[in-house]
């Protein structure tokens, strides 16, 4: 089986509920009982009751963002970072620091001293590599291995007056190997330095001085403010969605941000309303901008994939089914490919007739972008409380070889 050389490597720790019971950890230091965590949560009793029992998953933003409130802690304390499974994810970790060291050393504009730039055609080369080979795939290991050296590489070029006929193309290839950036940092549970990430694409962007890039800077914002900040979120989603002078790419993803803030708050009206703002665009770019400089994936099959992902937020379950069948997810690049059938079989495995289906299109997430996978912590809840009632004796073969790869449970 995949991944079965793994227990060789490293020690499993059987993350069966462990989501659950970092809850009830917190809910007993609060001195809540479980039926008032539920009801200040908005939640029923029997559910929060299987959340911690590992029986059933948080399979929303609105559901893990109310709990979090109540419990007064950040949503990410109910669950991850998770540790390496497998040497690649491994790899991705130990990028972390080098990535820290970078973004916190030096801001856009000024020269890093650490070391001589290397040749700009050397330089060009390793963007174009990132840009249309490793942030499609979410090959998060090898875009964190790459990032930090380049980062300094085009600042230099960007800053120093020596490199000044470089100046715009290396500050447009800092803004893309930044966003890169924040794609590893948020799947690795390191939120501070996605933060950090989008500051620093704001300031790089005003060094640029362009409406089109500025756009890309204020979506970024927007796209990573903290989860614990929905209503800011919007606004500043929405003021990128309306911004003077941005491409339609950047005001679409405002709008998709727009909307997934509203998901997240409950808003299905709301969301529905900036999907359809954010169709409306797609339909004059077709089905996947070309624009891959600026970071954007936007278009007609990416607005469908965000279609069938909050439809999950919105409780629709297996129906999203319906939604995802007229769905051209194979025009998107293989990130998108992979949160397509993420977010179709997370809605799929919330029916019991159905979670056969919803196991094979996390399987097929799996084949298409793995680490992708492995790190987001829905996928995670969802096979953990799938593997707490199945069982180890009756889960079939599938599901235990996919919670033995993501190291959430171990096999025999």
């Amino acid at each position: 089986m995949k991944g079965a050389s793994m227990r060789n490597e490293y020690d499993f720790v059987d993350d069966g509920g462990a989501t659950g019971r970092r809850i009830r950890e917190i809910r007993l230091w609060r001195k809540l009982s479980l039926r008032q965590t539920a009801e200040l949560s908005g939640i029923s009793f029997g559910y929060l009751s299987k959340i911690e029992r590992g029986e059933r998953s948080l399979e929303s933003r609105k559901t893990r963002e109310a709990i979090a409130r109540t419990l007064r802690v950040s949503p990410a304390d109910l669950g991850g970072p998770y540790p390496p499974v497998d040497s690649t994810s491994n790899r991705a970790h130990q990028a972390l620091d080098p990535i820290e060291a970078v973004l916190t050393a030096w801001l856009p504009g000024e020269v890093p001293d650490e070391r001589p730039a290397r040749p700009w055609g050397d330089v060009k080369e390793e963007l174009r590599k990132l840009i249309d080979e490793l942030r499609p795939t979410s090959d998060y290991a090898a875009m964190g291995e790459l990032v930090p050296d380049l980062i300094l590489d085009l600042l230099i070029y960007g800053g120093d007056p020596q490199y000044g006929q470089y100046r715009e193309e290396a500050f447009r290839g800092l803004i893309g190997t930044y966003h890169a950036t924040g794609r590893v940092t948020a799947a690795m549970g390191s939120a501070h330095l996605s933060y950090l990430m989008s500051d620093r694409v704001m300031q790089t962007a005003k060094l640029l001085d362009d409406p089109e890039w500025l756009g890309i800077a204020t979506w970024t914002r927007a796209h990573y403010i903290s989860s614990r900040s929905r209503s800011r979120q919007y606004q500043v989603a929405v003021e990128a969605a309306e911004m003077a002078g941005a491409r339609l790419e950047s005001r679409g993803m405002g709008h998709l941000t727009a909307a997934l803030a509203k998901a997240a708050q409950g808003d299905a009206d709301g969301a529905r309303m900036h999907l359809a703002e954010a169709d409306d665009m797609a339909t004059k770019i077709g089905e996947l901008s070309l624009w891959g400089e600026g970071t954007m994936n936007f278009g007609r099959s990416n607005v469908g994939i965000w279609r069938v992902g909050l439809n999950v937020e919105l409780g629709r379950g297996p129906g999203v089914a319906e939604i995802a069948k007229d769905v051209a997810w194979q025009a998107a690049p293989r990130s998108r490919q992979g949160a397509y059938w993420m977010d179709l079989g997370r809605g799929l495995i919330q029916d019991k007739k159905t979670r056969a289906q919803g196991l094979a299109a996390l399987l097929q997430a799996e084949e298409l972008t793995p680490q992708q996978v492995r790190n987001n912590q829905f996928v995670r809840d969802a096979v953990t409380s799938m593997m707490t009632v199945a069982r180890r004796d009756a889960g079939g073969r599938e599901l235990r070889g996919l919670a033995w790869r993501m190291g959430v449970a171990p096999i025999g």
